[in-house]
């Protein structure tokens, strides 16, 4: 008997451990039913993803309308957005590869532009620069050909005419600066003629002279030579006074040379 009931709780043991199975089988396949419905497929999905960004990568890489082939440009007066173009070096260029700083920078190796600021967007106007451009102070004369010269001393082109702008004609022919010269016009040139602009706004045209500065040939036929830097109010002054007693002592100089303010001095033609 004891054997009996033995392999009966046996064999009932047996019989709930596979009712189980059969359970929890069948729960997975209903659940798998639900988060699997008929005809979804991640793999259709993600392969539409792929086609999209392909299809999106060729637009970009493919279509010429990101391709830089104009520019807009703000701040300019003298300068033409056609030169701004060249400058910036970006003609054909993708516009992923255009480097806001680097176009700056070929933009400000013009002569006539003192800074610029590059933005990048999207198409029509992918590439905007706004520039600041040099302002000219003086008229430069050299060799017969004129430059703008601005208050820093850079050497520009002339890009229309400016009654305005004081003149400076060169007298020695062999002198070489600043025109070929990077460095430009030296700063004690440039302030002594915003000076003389401002003492003597009646006189329009100045000669240079590379020994001798800044002067001019006056309404008596003398060569006024002031030379270069500060105390132009100094100099003429001392011109005003002793061109008053030359006169009037009946003196007629040929060359008066107040270069040196502490010692000026005059050759003399007749008189005495």
């Amino acid at each position: 008997m004891a054997r009996r009931r033995n392999r009966q709780r046996s064999t009932n043991y047996t019989g709930v451990l596979r009712q189980d199975r059969n359970r929890s089988a069948e729960a997975r396949m209903a659940q798998s039913q639900i988060e699997e419905p008929k005809g979804f497929s991640w793999r259709i999905v993600s392969g539409l993803m792929i086609l999209l960004l392909s299809g999106v990568l060729f637009l970009f890489f493919y279509s010429d309308v990101f391709y830089v082939t104009n520019i807009r440009v703000g701040g300019v007066n003298y300068i033409t957005v056609e030169e701004v173009f060249t400058y910036a070096k970006i003609a054909d260029y993708h516009v992923f590869w255009v480097t806001p700083d680097e176009v700056a920078e070929n933009v400000t190796a013009s002569p006539s532009i003192a800074a610029a600021n590059v933005r990048i967007g999207w198409p029509p106007n992918m590439v905007t620069i706004e520039v600041e451009e040099r302002d000219p102070a003086l008229i430069w004369e050299q060799d017969g050909v004129a430059h703008w010269i601005d208050i820093q001393g850079n050497v520009m082109d002339i890009r229309q005419d400016r009654d305005d702008l004081v003149r400076i004609v060169v007298d020695d022919p062999l002198y070489e600066g600043p025109i070929g010269n990077s460095d430009g016009l030296d700063d004690e040139i440039v302030t002594a003629i915003l000076q003389l602009q401002t003492l003597r706004p009646d006189i329009r045209s100045w000669r240079f002279h590379p020994d001798y500065g800044l002067g001019w040939r006056n309404d008596n036929g003398w060569d006024v030579w002031l030379g270069v830097g500060e105390f132009m109010d100094e100099k003429l002054q001392i011109y005003e006074a002793q061109s008053a007693s030359l006169i009037a002592r009946g003196i007629q100089p040929g060359v008066f040379n107040i270069v040196n303010v502490d010692s000026p001095f005059y050759t003399v033609l007749w008189g005495r």
